[in-house]
């Protein structure tokens, strides 16, 4: 297994760590607000264990996936609510 890979974030590019889950390389990325509730407020991980649903994003076209739940893998496509 290598010790990084790349996944892409609102079409940019970025290189982590092996076995980071979404939400942490979102994190490292800078990235504070994952999505936006229906009020337009910003949300991100609350819990960090797949209870709250605050960490949602859409990974590989599949939209409402718990990013703290969803390990990184080569060449994944993550889009946020803030997405550029």
């Amino acid at each position: 297994m290598p010790d990084h890979i790349c996944i892409r974030v609102d079409g940019v590019e970025h290189r982590v760590g092996a076995g980071t889950s979404v939400a942490a390389a979102l994190w490292n990325a800078g990235v504070r607000a994952f999505r936006v509730s229906p009020s337009g407020a910003p949300r991100a991980p609350a819990c960090g264990m797949g209870t709250c649903f605050e960490c949602r994003v859409t990974i590989d076209g599949r939209p409402d996936t718990l990013s703290c739940q969803t390990p990184c893998r080569e060449g994944m496509e993550v889009r946020t609510a803030h997405e550029a």
